[in-house]
């Protein structure tokens, strides 16, 4: 069986919708269901057979390679990259994070729970033969602006301006080569989700669709329920 590839978590912002708890604590050290949500995020990747992790930071990231170390703990191998002093934003981030990374990588968001299997995915992926593949959900506005036309296993459109035909919305995980940030240079600040307007535009970014909901810590009510929904997991074990 073909191993896991990398994933890379984008964890380097400054989590505004969060403050005043994100003033002095990175938002993936956030406290749920009684320790840092990353550690959470850590072993949900060891159960789906990821084997090596790329944690992408920024403001106080220091505080997070201090509590996970090189992720022996979680049966892991964490390596870790740094916007440096200016932040550069979610798509500069994964680009400075490449050389880490290799030529085919999952890439997630440091606020994000995607309690799935991520080898359906790379599996998709790889079937695809395309420069990306997005994970979907139809969402249908419950729990997020859906953001994504999906119909008969295609993105027809992504967009930040969403439309009646868009019921699915970015589920939070994809598969990326390399080649698909080429355009791009270390060092420049731009967003991820450019790129995946791009590749959509283009025909290159394939779609997966998933059939469990997401939970996040990204805003007050997303944390309440991820809160609620991990003791839940925690007391089922």
């Amino acid at each position: 069986m073909r191993s896991m590839p990398p994933i890379a978590v984008l964890a380097g912002g400054l989590a505004t919708r969060m403050q005043p708890a994100t003033l002095t604590t990175p938002k993936s050290m956030l406290e749920i269901a009684g320790e840092p949500f990353i550690a959470h995020q850590l072993r949900l990747f060891r159960r789906a057979g990821v084997e090596r992790v790329v944690l992408c930071l920024g403001y106080l990231g220091e505080r997070v390679e201090a509590f996970v170390s090189d992720g022996g703990h979680y049966g892991l191998q964490v390596s870790y990259s740094y916007d440096g002093d200016v932040l550069l934003g979610t798509g500069g981030a994964l680009r400075r994070a490449l050389p880490l990374l290799g030529d085919e990588f999952l890439v997630t968001y440091g606020d994000s729970y995607l309690d799935i299997p991520f080898r359906p995915v790379a599996d998709a992926y790889c079937a695809a033969r395309t420069s990306g593949l997005m994970t979907v959900f139809n969402n249908a506005g419950r729990w997020d602006t859906s953001n994504i036309e999906f119909a008969d296993g295609r993105i027809i459109d992504y967009s930040k301006k969403p439309t009646p035909r868009m019921t699915y919305i970015d589920f939070g995980l994809a598969m990326l080569s390399a080649s698909a940030l080429a355009t791009f240079t270390d060092g420049e600040a731009f967003d991820l989700a450019d790129v995946y307007r791009r590749l959509v535009r283009e025909g290159r970014m394939a779609g997966f669709e998933v059939d469990r909901r997401f939970y996040e810590i990204g805003s007050p009510a997303g944390r309440a329920e991820t809160e609620i929904y991990l003791r839940q997991q925690t007391a089922g074990r």
